[in-house]
């Protein structure tokens, strides 16, 4: 009788895995498919910064562009689609997965062009300070972006944390270093940024991070490869940027910091003394170069606690593919009047240059 009950039990129990695999592939095979094949209708779909897969899934299934987002979600991953960009993207019911996927790798707008109110030009090299000084005259428009919110959101905690759980790999570095003025200086991508009547300044702010994310994400493992960190890159790149102008200079730079750190010699760059200071000048002085300060890389070895200002992405190729290490170059001088940079191998030489160019 036990045994007959047994036959019984495992029976149903095979029925029921019947049942519901024929359930389950037709649910997922009817998901696959358009919304509504006949729905021609344009629907515009906001994909904030930073979202993920799932969250980007979640707001096609609200806007009713596909049928599940657990399985929009799934596909994606077994396709290893990626590249998906923020903003606002049209859709119509009747795509398929595969031109939604394509219309979310297209670059997205920030919002309705009618709602546009703005545009925000982040220069190459330019420091937090300098971005928070250029916001008064660039949004006039709008009152609550002023100097003062955005340097006190550039030092909450909790936001920079928020966005380092949206950028791991990017700001995990960044946010493991100490005695930094701001967390995120280094990495707010130079640009040109369009600013939209919703738009605040967190979400500026994470516009910025999200293009360094862009840019350096096919960069990580290069940048694993030459035993750097993100954080290190930057920071290099950061006073490559502001050391040279053309882009050969710049790698011989490059080369010179990472001899002299091999070397365990200070990088002894006015860039991280001007930093120090909170303070542009064109000569330094002694006591100028003996400041107090972590970032004062003249009397602190290493690369200091983090970025000196926000490098181009030139930069940043500049210190993965640095030139003439082989020639032992630790010392270079800029002609001030010509803008030539002159390389040595001695402080002897360095000095006679410098006497040579009158400097």
């Amino acid at each position: 009788m036990a045994s007959k009950i047994v036959v019984w039990i495992v029976s149903i129990l095979a029925v029921l895995a019947v049942v519901i695999g024929i359930l389950g592939y037709r649910y997922v095979h009817e998901s696959l498919q358009p919304y509504n094949t006949a729905d021609e209708r344009t629907v515009a779909v906001k994909i904030p910064i930073g979202s993920s897969n799932k969250e980007i899934a979640a707001q096609l299934e609200k806007h009713k562009i596909i049928r599940s987002a657990t399985v929009f979600n799934y596909y994606v991953k077994t396709h290893n689609y990626a590249d998906f960009t923020a903003g606002w993207h049209s859709f119509k019911p009747s795509m398929s997965l595969d031109q939604v996927v394509a219309q979310l790798q297209k670059e997205g707008l920030a919002a309705e062009p009618k709602d546009r109110i703005g545009r925000i030009l982040v220069k190459e090299g330019v420091t937090v300070e300098d971005i928070a000084n250029s916001l008064p005259s660039q949004t006039k428009k709008n009152k609550k972006w002023d100097k003062a919110s955005f340097l006190k959101l550039m030092k909450d905690d909790d936001f920079v944390k928020a966005v380092g759980k949206k950028y791991p790999e990017l700001l995990k570095s960044a946010l493991a270093a100490k005695n930094t003025r701001y967390p995120l200086e280094g990495y707010l991508a130079p640009a040109t940024y369009d600013i939209y009547k919703d738009t605040s300044l967190k979400d500026f702010v994470v516009m910025m991070v999200h293009k360094s994310q862009q840019e350096l994400a096919p960069l990580y493992k290069q940048i694993a490869a030459k035993n750097l960190t993100v954080q290190q890159t930057l920071t290099l790149a950061s006073l490559v940027e502001r050391e040279g102008v053309k882009t050969e200079d710049r790698q011989k730079i490059a080369g010179v910091f990472f001899n002299r750190l091999d070397a365990d010699m200070p990088l002894q760059s006015d860039i991280s003394v001007m930093y120090a200071l909170n303070e542009h000048k064109t000569h330094l002085t002694n006591k100028d170069t003996s400041v107090d300060s972590p970032y004062n890389l003249y009397i602190n070895k290493g690369y200091g606690p983090g970025p000196f200002n926000n490098p181009s992405l030139n930069a940043v190729h500049a210190v993965l593919s640095p030139k003439d290490r082989d020639q032992g170059y630790l010392y270079f001088q800029a002609d001030l009047k010509t803008g030539k940079i002159y390389y040595s191998q001695t402080y002897e030489q360095h000095t006679s240059t410098t006497q040579d160019l009158g400097q």
